[in-house]
């Protein structure tokens, strides 16, 4: 396991005692952390939801640690300069500490970590502001499915629905809407639809971004 470079106080100025009180059991327990286990990863995330998330903790329950939260915090028990670094070369992985990122403390095999995370890939639901990574139609049939009482709720986002003959159907006869195309950044109405209609467009990953272990750093960048 590695062993703490020194062991020195943080300076946590400008905050409340409760809050000051909380920053500091963060940084103590990722030192605590970083002392236990073996080796330190640093990923990097897209699409993050905790219901997705939940799967990677669990797979590496109970005998490791993951840290998200804010990268000021992290860097600060990481340390920034060879003179306050919790252990040799933690600067290198706190100037990395930037953007969606976590930490995972481990134990485990190195290949294990790499091959985890090479293949850990799910769809997801895009989210507002997203780019549309393909050309998405709803068919009249899909529409035509609903009761008439989500007329109303399909106009409010957008599609351009009305009853006809006790069914819904798309104004003017037409037979397809295009919901979006490739390229075009999705507003929320797009996502809500893109959910209702269970396109999912978007990809949760976690990518590894550095490496260290007694002191080596290695960066996957």
């Amino acid at each position: 396991m590695p062993v703490s470079k020194r062991a020195q106080a943080v300076a946590l100025t400008q905050t409340g005692k409760k809050t000051r009180d909380h920053k500091t059991s963060v940084v103590d327990d990722i030192r605590s952390a970083i002392e236990s286990h073996t080796s330190l990863y640093l990923f990097s995330f897209e699409n993050m939801r905790s219901n997705k998330f939940k799967s990677v903790r669990q797979h590496f329950h109970p005998e490791s640690r993951i840290f998200l939260g804010k990268n000021t915090l992290m860097q600060l028990a990481l340390g920034k300069t060879p003179e306050d670094e919790h252990a040799d070369n933690l600067r290198r992985v706190s100037e990395l500490c930037c953007g969606s990122v976590g930490m995972l403390m481990t134990s485990r095999g190195r290949k294990e970590v790499e091959e985890y995370f090479h293949n850990l890939c799910e769809e997801d639901f895009a989210r507002a502001g997203a780019t549309a990574t393909r050309r998405v139609v709803v068919t009249g049939d899909m529409v035509g499915r609903h009761p008439v009482s989500m007329m109303e709720p399909f106009r409010k986002l957008g599609l351009p629905v009305e009853v006809q003959n006790g069914t819904i159907g798309f104004v003017g006869g037409k037979t397809e809407f295009v919901l979006c195309k490739e390229g075009q950044t999705l507003s929320a109405e797009d996502c809500k639809l893109l959910v209702h209609f269970g396109f999912a467009l978007a990809e949760f990953r976690v990518a590894l971004v550095c490496r260290w272990e007694n002191g080596e750093f290695e960066s996957y960048l």
